[in-house]
């Protein structure tokens, strides 16, 4: 799908090159951190890794500070999406953790209103100015790839697991975060998820397959009010299998509207965190980045 994507998007392209040269970006929006990045500073990528390792074209850090609630900090995704997804331009994005959230957030209650159309030359703070003075509805997103996404909660944080009174840490209560906005609002784009299973530390409190941070019904894309125990084929004690693609669970269960697994993890291999290394589940999007994303 992302193949036809691309090249749906790369004849568009052709069609408009004789009015403004078009550009692609690839925009990482990082998760729950200690804020250690520089908010609006498009180029500090020390939460994913080195900043010379490919992970797209043109990409581009979307730092927040990752303390705050995900509405108070929005505003941070808005700008960069108004600076490098409209008029011409249009991005790739990448999102780990509760950058599903801010994502999901922005699409669903923004993508609908009149964006201006920006030069892509941010100042200081992230922001950048108009161009022709024209606007349009939403962004220009191509889809949207998520590495263990918080989009449906964390139980760490139903139980108050993570010892640190971050403002943060309300928004990824598990019915607090699927009742946030309406995930199966993505204005047409589609949600890519990648879901690790390498958690050990946790076993007892996030139910089903997880990667020590967030389990299967969240980073899954499942849909519902609550969570769920959902797990590889095969394993027991589970209320059942998330399936990849778009098929629902096997206890019927389905994802949210565009949303896509694009790996579950039945080897138990990755586990939640980049490490400042392009680590754990994270590894899988950047290939799956560096691949599609052009």
């Amino acid at each position: 799908m992302k193949t036809l994507i691309g090249a749906a998007v790369a004849a568009a392209t052709l069609l408009v090159s004789t009015e403004a040269a078009a550009t692609n970006y690839t925009l990482w929006i990082h998760g729950k951190n200690g804020n250690s990045t520089k908010a609006g500073n498009y180029a500090d990528f020390s939460y994913w890794g080195p900043a010379g390792t490919a992970a797209g074209v043109n990409k581009k850090a979307v730092n927040w500070n990752g303390t705050q609630r995900i509405g108070t900090e929005n505003y941070r995704v808005r700008n960069a999406l108004d600076c490098f997804c409209t008029g011409t331009n249009w991005c790739y994005i990448a999102a780990h953790s509760a950058g599903d959230l801010q994502i999901g957030y922005a699409l669903s209650l923004y993508g609908g209103s009149a964006r201006s159309k920006k030069n892509a030359t941010p100042n200081a703070n992230g922001e950048c100015g108009n161009t022709d003075g024209s606007t349009q509805t939403g962004w220009n997103i191509k889809w949207v790839d998520i590495a263990s996404g918080a989009g449906g909660g964390s139980e760490l944080a139903d139980h108050g697991d993570w010892a640190v009174s971050d403002p943060l840490v309300s928004d990824l209560v598990t019915t607090t975060a699927r009742a946030m906005f309406n995930h199966n609002t993505t204005r047409n784009v589609w949600f890519y998820m990648f879901a690790g299973a390498k958690g050990t530390a946790y076993s007892g409190i996030l139910p089903g397959q997880d990667d020590e941070a967030v389990s299967y019904h969240s980073t899954g894309g499942v849909s519902g009010s609550g969570n769920g125990s959902y797990c590889n084929p095969g394993d027991w004690f589970c209320g059942g299998t998330l399936n990849t693609g778009t098929a629902a669970c096997s206890d019927g269960r389905a994802k949210w509207s565009f949303h896509s697994v694009s790996l579950r993890d039945d080897g138990e291999s990755y586990n939640h965190y980049a490490n400042g290394n392009w680590g754990g589940i994270v590894s899988k999007v950047r290939e799956d980045v560096v691949t599609y994303a052009y």
